[in-house]
């Protein structure tokens, strides 16, 4: 932190490292419960503010860089695709990548003051993109080509529809109270959790075998790294065991999420 630094003052054209953590992770930020990928709280978020100030100095908006998110998150989901342990690595630096843009476009929006819904949008897009495009080209990785249509390619499209759906119960949520007139729901755990007893308690179980979690791009990039290193034994049978029980998961994952968004006070 910076002695004496003034967040609400015009911001210096070369700003210190110090300066930019203070006015660009202020607390509310690095405490958000969903909004914050655990690679942000564990590494990320202690590395973006160099980023941050090469793409300021650069002359980036925060859009531009949202912009830089989603071709890393187009990129990861294309490799995902190369059935080989070289696209498997490359999927899982790809998507290190695209969390932190994710991470820098807000620290740059922060500091130039230039939040808007369009950057909001760009955000969802990127994150849709990786997610949903990965799980797609899973299948024409557990294929072993491209091609039109095969029971592998059909699986992958299922999980790539499921995890959107996953998503899009998330931002319905949003969506449902704006039509509602209700504010904007903060960002912590004790709204997320489900009103009864009986559905807290299988959240809390839900926490020690977190295989709702595997869908977001981090967990899904590092699944497909260790289905590939098993798969030099195997001869690709891994990624397609890993195929399939991402596909039960996801069908879990979504009638479960379902159940939590309506049992708990998201909607109050």
């Amino acid at each position: 932190m910076t002695a004496g630094f003034n967040v609400g003052a015009e911001r210096p054209a070369r700003p210190t490292i110090a300066q930019l953590r203070e006015v660009t992770q202020p607390p509310n930020v690095r405490s958000r419960a969903a909004a914050e990928h655990w690679v942000a709280h564990a590494y990320l978020r202690d590395i973006s503010p160099y980023l941050t100030r090469i793409l300021l100095r650069a002359g980036f908006s925060a859009n531009g860089v949202t912009w830089l998110m989603i071709i890393a998150a187009a990129a990861a989901a294309v490799v995902t695709g190369w059935p080989t342990l070289v696209g498997a690595i490359l999927v899982v630096i790809l998507v290190q990548l695209q969390m932190l843009f994710d991470c820098c476009d807000g620290e740059v929006a922060r500091w130039r003051l230039t939040s808007s819904p369009v950057g909001v949008y760009l955000d969802r897009v990127g994150h849709y993109t990786a997610e949903c495009g990965i799980a797609v080209a899973l299948g024409v990785r557990a294929t072993g080509q491209f091609q039109i249509s095969g029971v592998w390619i059909s699986a992958g499209l299922l999980l790539g529809l499921l995890v959107a759906l996953n998503k899009v119960e998330n931002d319905l949520v949003h969506v449902a109270r704006h039509y509602a007139g209700l504010p904007q729901m903060p960002d912590a755990d004790e709204v997320r959790a489900p009103r009864g007893g009986l559905l807290r308690t299988g959240r809390r179980l839900a926490r020690l075998i977190p295989f709702h979690r595997v869908f977001h791009s981090v967990e899904l990039s590092i699944l497909v790294l260790l289905a590939a290193l098993v798969d030099l034994f195997v001869g690709g049978m891994a990624t397609k065991v890993l195929l399939a029980a991402l596909v039960v998961a996801a069908c879990l994952t979504l009638i479960g999420h379902l159940i939590a968004v309506l049992s708990s006070s998201r909607q109050r």
